[in-house]
């Protein structure tokens, strides 16, 4: 028989938990259980001790401690305690019911809001519960606080800038810098901007319940240092049904605001609530509840997070309830409880669908932008800025640029109303201008959100370029840096979408691939065996950039040819899709003309007859588990090197900042 030292990890810790379980301490024949503790800890759930801590806090970063209570059936728990190290810890503690289902009748949770700790190291984190029968339990966990010390060489950074390809991986990179820059001989004709940054590392990117992360927890970890469940962001989960009520984090723009009065900006091209943005601005258990999160954005982050630039799309959740396009509502919105807003400094909130928040911008001080006319014409005193250019997720760089170029029969952007939207490299360029009015410095976040949004949709010439179109902005962040050498610049993603790779590229000219993908019965023949190139057949595609810096096509001869592992059923034909599947947050989806779009992603290219089978269910492709590559300059970039988790990237993020330097 094997000893625990021959077992798996995972075995030995389930016999570990059995054990702990089995002695928990207890006054009569049953025991209440303790069936949550918070901040999560292997400690509590294997009754592992030993590293890796899940949980980790910067000296002084504010998280709440939170227990839920199962009784005795019959009973109540009357009360409970918290202590560190042995210590009980002050404070208020406060009670509520459990709403989830599933758990004993009476089930409470206990919470303790807003707590720190400045003392280094692993601490044992102990929940005491009292019974009404006078049953005791008594359960332990344990966090680290990650010490900020003599790890730095050289000067702090003063400036934060943390771009984030959403959904990128190594072969996006590399599409984009075949399209946008070539490749002859075997070599790169040029690199692409984050390509050009000096330091590379590899993030691993689960998030706390699963090995494939969403975006929410994806992004969290950067701005939060911790682990989140998936759909969930700026907190841990609970046992109740409320979503703006779980155990929250401190989120670095609040901690830099709060410890050093820099200034917050946050940049996409999806709409603002969107999970990634959001991220870094809300802390909410469910993503989607965009009037909460919006408001969050004026009611909290403005004045305890300095947030100085809020830009992209979005402005559905801006606008009264009773104004066409709006998507404001009761049922996204956000009711604090009044122990939680006391202890984080906020609000309560009403449910109140029919709020101007723009209004609400605009008295706080915001100048702002509905278009890109009005964004390059901000005067250069300006220092609070907000920028809603669509009513949800921005257009994609193909078509903006299909727009700016008018070389289009029918103009997409103009489908969707809002015919004059910047890029993001200048709604980059826009946000460090004013951030750069506090000399205390700033912490952004600037995200390419549609890379990860068109990949969903296997749409490979649209995310190629908007890959492109991040690049553009690393740029900006890259000159801006140069100039301003206490910049910290971090170019990584959130995870990895549609399992991306290049497998070739095509044998034959862009009117041959269209001649073919005109109507065939047999498109396995056509548009893949007598189409796809590999190895030396792929060859060297030619794009050639217009005066705009974009291909002039995305469908040359001997194209680039894109696989997923990770899609969807679909019709594959290689050629460029003239409009973009359905998005399905845009208010007026069901109408003319955007009614008229391809709904899925299997109803468009259908003449060709090639029938792809997919990996997965649904109609989308999907997050992989994939780790990431991450490029880094500045000051602290030599510390992003290796394998890193993704909560490690905060950490050294906040290492270079408020580390000691020698």
């Amino acid at each position: 028989m094997k000893t625990n030292k021959q077992q798996s990890p995972y075995l030995a810790r389930i016999a570990v938990l059995a054990v702990a379980l089995a002695t928990v301490t207890q006054l009569a024949c049953a025991a209440p259980l303790v069936s949550r503790l918070t901040p999560p800890s292997a400690l509590f759930t294997f009754g592992d001790s030993q590293p890796p801590i899940i949980a980790r806090f910067l000296p002084g970063q504010r998280f709440d401690l939170q227990a839920t209570v199962q009784p005795d059936a019959g009973t109540l728990i009357t009360n409970a305690f918290f202590s560190m190290d042995g210590k009980p810890i002050a404070g208020g503690v406060t009670s509520t019911f459990a709403t989830v289902s599933g758990l004993q009748t009476n089930s409470s949770i206990w919470t303790r809001r807003a707590f720190s700790v400045q003392r280094p190291g692993v601490h044992v984190l102990t929940l005491t519960a009292y019974q009404n029968d006078g049953s005791v339990v008594s359960t332990n966990g344990n966090f680290e606080i990650v010490g900020l010390g003599g790890e730095g060489e050289g000067r702090k950074a003063k400036n934060i800038i943390v771009l984030i390809g959403d959904g990128m991986g190594i072969a996006h990179r590399t599409a984009a810098r075949i399209m946008s820059r070539g490749v002859q001989m075997g070599k790169a004709n040029a690199r692409l901007e984050m390509d050009q940054m000096p330091v590379t590392g590899v993030v691993i990117t689960h998030s706390l319940n699963s090995i494939v992360t969403d975006s929410a927890p994806g992004a969290f970890c950067y701005s939060g240092g911790n682990k989140a469940q998936n759909s969930q962001q700026g907190v841990f989960p609970d046992d109740t049904t409320a979503a703006f009520d779980n155990p929250r984090v401190e989120l670095m723009g609040e901690y830099l605001a709060r410890t050093e009065g820099k200034s917050l900006g946050i940049v996409t091209t999806a709409d603002v609530f969107d999970a990634t943005p959001g991220a870094f601005g809300s802390h909410t258990a469910d993503r989607s509840k965009g009037t909460g999160i919006c408001d969050e954005y004026l009611d909290e982050m403005v004045t305890n997070a300095n947030l100085r630039v809020l830009m992209g799309g979005g402005r559905k959740w801006f606008l009264p309830s009773t104004t066409p396009g709006s998507a404001r509502s009761v049922a996204s919105d956000s009711v604090l409880p009044a122990e939680l807003a006391a202890a984080w400094n906020a609000p309560v909130g009403l449910a109140d669908p029919a709020r101007d928040l723009i209004g609400g911008f605009l008295s706080a001080g915001f100048t702002y932008a509905a278009d890109n006319t009005t964004l390059e014409s901000i005067p250069c005193t300006t220092d609070r800025l907000l920028g809603l250019f669509t009513l949800s997720n921005m257009n994609v760089a193909k078509d903006k640029i299909d727009h700016r170029r008018n070389n289009l029969t029918t103009d997409l952007v103009n489908d969707y109303g809002f015919p004059d939207q910047p890029m993001l490299d200048e709604m980059t360029g826009k946000a460090l201008q004013v951030l750069s009015k506090n000399p205390k410095g700033f912490s952004i976040m600037i995200e390419g959100a549609s890379i990860d949004k068109q990949a969903h949709l296997m749409d490979s010439d649209r995310w190629v370029l908007e890959a492109i179109e991040f690049d553009r902005a690393i740029g900006v962040c890259r000159r801006f840096a140069e100039t301003n050498k206490d910049t910290l610049v971090i170019v990584t993603a959130d995870h990895e979408c549609g399992g991306i790779n290049i497998i070739g590229a095509s044998t034959v000219s862009n009117d041959t691939l269209k001649a073919r993908a005109a109507g065939n019965t047999n498109g396995v023949s056509v548009l893949r065996d007598q189409t796809v190139g590999t190895y030396d057949a792929a060859g060297f595609p030619v794009y050639v950039n217009a005066a705009d810096g974009y291909p002039i096509t995305t469908d040359p001869d001997h194209k680039m040819l894109i696989g997923y592992a990770g899609n969807a059923d679909r019709y594959e034909d290689w050629l460029t899709n003239p409009r973009p599947v359905q998005d399905s947050q845009q208010p007026f989806i069901k109408t003319a003309p955007l009614n008229t779009y391809p709904a899925h992603a299997y109803s468009r290219d259908t003449a060709g007859g090639y029938w792809v089978t997919g990996q997965v269910p649904g109609d989308q492709g999907v997050h992989t588990a994939s780790d990431i590559p991450l490029s880094a300059q500045g000051p602290g970039a030599l510390s992003f090197t290796g394998v890193m988790d993704n909560t490690d990237v905060f950490f050294k993020i906040m290492q270079s900042v408020l580390g000691k330097r020698d």
